[in-house]
């Protein structure tokens, strides 16, 4: 084989392998545990739920809660981020603060709850509104941040669960953000949770 052959040959393989790497680098899942996955149910009534959200210090910094809340037809109705010390304890009232400005104007009574364990961006907790071609906050996911959440059943009985993990891959992290940035551009202050109590 020439000399010429073979550069040829080496230069369409070096290629590849960094086309194929590039590709990887692109699609590689954010870690593991930072995505925590609930529902609420009979919210609005005389008996409120509440989400507890816990930063255990793992890496000794201050964490995001960014929250994102849905009703039963899969619509966002409330995003924000909330910023979590280590070893804080933060509680949500599911009716006040998850609930209390839903982007329609009238809060659904059932309904699923994402949060997503994030990295500050430049200190603080801003809404999680990046978009693709605008730009604005990006989420960092992070791993650390431990969720608990109570459920008023049908028979008007308190439980009281761990928020399972679920794996939180690239395209929801982009679907998150977005539906929280046409909820910044359109909602008018609508659409914006609080953070309840905590530090």
């Amino acid at each position: 084989m020439s000399r010429t052959k073979v550069l040829f040959v080496c230069t369409m393989v070096a290629s590849l392998v960094l086309l194929a790497g590039s590709a990887l680098a692109a699609t590689t899942p954010p870690p593991a545990d930072t995505l925590k996955v609930d529902y609420y149910a009979n919210a609005g009534g005389s008996a409120d739920a509440n989400v507890r959200i816990i930063n255990p210090g793992t890496s000794y910094r201050t964490m995001c809660a960014d929250i994102f809340v849905f009703d039963a037809y899969e619509e966002i109705q409330e995003c924000c981020s909330c910023p979590e010390t280590p070893d804080d304890l933060r509680t949500l009232s599911v009716n006040n603060d998850l609930l209390g400005n839903p982007l329609t104007g009238s809060a659904p009574s059932t309904g699923s709850i994402k949060v997503v364990s994030a990295a500050q961006a430049n200190g603080t907790c801003p809404i999680p509104n990046g978009h693709p071609t605008i730009g604005g906050a990006v989420i960092t996911p992070t791993p650390a941040l431990r969720v608990f959440t109570t459920h008023i059943q049908n028979n008007g009985t308190l439980t009281e669960d761990v928020s399972p993990d679920a794996t939180l891959s690239s395209s929801e992290v982009g679907a998150l953000q977005s539906q929280c940035y046409g909820i910044s551009l359109d909602g008018s202050g609508k659409g914006i949770c609080s953070c309840g109590s905590g530090s």
